[in-house]
């Protein structure tokens, strides 16, 4: 069935058969069940933009996150070697005086 208009004929012609009462459940059932799924697509058509938005924001707050990350543990490498460089050139200097001191 392609069009709504179709339904009218289709309904009457039933009606004039005589089905049974499970028959008219069954058919009830589906029809109840097909307004659902097209109420559902109109309301996942309606909200789509939003949990669009929201789902760019959520991409968006993740990638700031790890370029936030990123940073951190570049800062902190930089730190550690700034670090290391000091206390190297504590040591040398250490052993430096120790030698003046020594001869």
């Amino acid at each position: 069935m392609e069009t709504v208009q179709e339904l009218i004929p289709l309904a009457r012609g039933m009606m004039a058969q005589r089905p049974n009462r499970k028959l008219v459940k069954l058919y009830v059932l589906g029809s109840v069940l097909a307004f659902f799924g097209v109420v559902i697509g109109l309301v996942e058509t309606v909200c789509s933009p939003f949990t669009a938005a929201s789902r760019l924001r959520d991409e968006e707050a993740a990638v700031a996150e790890l370029q936030a990350a990123r940073e951190r543990k570049v800062l902190e490498t930089r730190a550690l070697l700034e670090k290391g460089r000091q206390q190297e050139a504590a040591l040398r200097s250490r052993a430096l005086s120790n030698r003046l001191h020594a001869s």
